[in-house]
């Protein structure tokens, strides 16, 4: 049985109603609620909500509109998961919760932020937008339901660059 960390069993909810609503099943990206809360035991590791309206970490009772997680060891950072519930998106939600991430990381001495996504991933302008360029490419990583082969891209963004 998994352990739910102290204080963010709703907060794991939260991100669940999330992930189910923002991640394409075909791509199997979203992870389930063993794997976050597992997760989220280990040091390093760490989570950020936006509500519907744009506030960072939401009062529980207002809507959750998307969340990242993130781990870090040392002076790098992984953003593990980010997602926005599609009936959000567009109205600078995204760009919001990843500059609150940056934020967050440049605070704790975070030089270099990974990340890593499909090459069609629709999030891929914002990560460009904030300087994050592609340093690696899993050729045919990806997989979809009709048997097309998509290209995993791993980004790297220098904090102290921007």
């Amino acid at each position: 049985m998994s352990r739910v960390p102290p204080d963010c069993s709703d907060d794991i909810d939260r991100i669940m109603e999330v992930m189910a609503g923002a991640f394409a099943p075909e791509f199997g990206e979203a992870w389930n609620r063993r794997q976050v809360s597992d997760s989220l035991l280990l040091t390093g590791t760490a989570y950020c909500l936006i509500g519907a309206e744009g506030s960072i970490d939401p009062d529980p009772e207002a809507a959750t509109a998307g969340f990242a997680l993130t781990r870090s060891i040392f002076d790098e950072e992984e953003l593990l998961l980010f997602a926005v519930l599609p009936q959000y998106r567009g109205r600078g939600l995204g760009a919001a919760l990843l500059t609150e991430v940056i934020a967050r990381a440049r605070r704790r001495g975070i030089r270099r932020l990974f990340l890593e996504m499909r090459r069609n991933n629709p999030a891929g302008k914002l990560y460009t937008g904030f300087g994050f360029r592609t340093v690696g490419v899993r050729p045919g990583y990806y997989r979809t339901a009709s048997g097309e082969r998509l290209d995993a891209l791993s980004q790297e963004l220098h904090l102290a660059d921007n």
